[in-house]
């Protein structure tokens, strides 16, 4: 069950401005050490330390391997990979000068599989959160309302 909360874009200059938007409410971040510790209550014969030690070989590895421009694609959850981030573009090739144009790298993570847009949009289910403000009153409903949309352009676009 994924729980959100109401908010409004209130950006002066946004097309979006005065719009209201559903964002996740994120109830907490599991680290390897926290993730491998649920891992382990799965009925698996590894331990918390066996499997913290395999997923920290794991991270070290992935990005070895995307700083050698290569994708690495772990089955249902998502392929990794580099990306580069632009400052500015060069008015041509012979001008282009990585010192110049290129900002630096990023952590690029798609989607794949069981955890794609399309599956996660048949599996998943919404529900406000019980009880917040917003806009200056009590809101939340509690309400569940099944799964999304894969178009993130509809409706205006996604602002997040």
């Amino acid at each position: 069950m994924i729980r959100y909360k109401k908010y409004q874009v209130t950006g002066e200059n946004s097309p979006l401005n005065g719009l209201w938007y559903a964002r996740p409410v994120i109830e907490e971040t599991l680290d390897i050490d926290a993730l491998s510790k649920h891992m382990s209550k799965h009925n698996t014969p590894f331990s918390p330390g066996v499997i913290k030690g395999v997923l920290a070989d794991m991270v070290s590895c992935i990005k070895e391997l995307i700083l050698d421009s290569k994708n690495v694609k772990l089955d249902d959850l998502a392929i990794f990979s580099v990306g580069i981030v632009s400052d500015h573009g060069a008015p041509s090739a012979a001008e282009f000068k990585v010192s110049e144009n290129v900002k630096g790298l990023k952590l690029r993570a798609r989607a794949t599989g069981e955890l794609s847009n399309a599956k996660l949009n048949l599996e998943g289910t919404l529900r406000e959160l019980s009880e917040y403000v917003v806009d200056g009153e009590t809101a939340g409903t509690g309400g569940t309302t099944p799964g999304g949309s894969d178009n993130e352009d509809e409706e205006g676009g996604s602002p997040l």
